[in-house]
């Protein structure tokens, strides 16, 4: 059975920065590409960055692209998502994804390629 289990949410001042974790397990983990996604109230799911299976090429959301950082550790099965600088309009569940279908990055940023998603961990900013 595919788990995957997000933690390091939480609520932070605007500048401020959070570590969120996904640890994935029930799955080959190198063998997909694994992405964060959010989700604010009243709004559609929206991409935040992906990584690919080995880690070596990163895609972002341009409204993250100079704040977050996506990384994955193969070894322990676990995708990371640093962010900095963040702002009121971050506030959102943050859910990790595993995506296995998907060969080019141009496809990392579309959720219906992801076969399994997390439960989700609540990102709030204060202003």
């Amino acid at each position: 059975q595919v788990q995957l289990v997000e933690s390091g949410g939480g609520l932070v001042q605007a500048g401020g920065s959070l570590r969120l974790s996904c640890a994935a397990s029930g799955l080959t983990f190198s063998n997909y590409v694994m992405g964060w996604f959010r989700q604010a109230p009243g709004q559609e799911r929206e991409f935040v960055a992906a990584i690919s299976r080995r880690g070596g090429r990163t895609v972002y959301a341009d409204s993250v692209k100079t704040r977050f950082t996506i990384s994955r550790a193969n070894a322990s099965n676990m995708v990371y998502l640093q962010m900095n600088s963040l702002k009121p309009e971050d506030t959102a569940v943050y859910y990790c994804g595993a995506n296995s279908r998907t060969r080019y990055s141009g496809d990392y940023a579309s959720g219906n390629e992801y076969e399994y998603w997390g439960q989700g961990t609540q990102v709030t900013v204060s202003s």
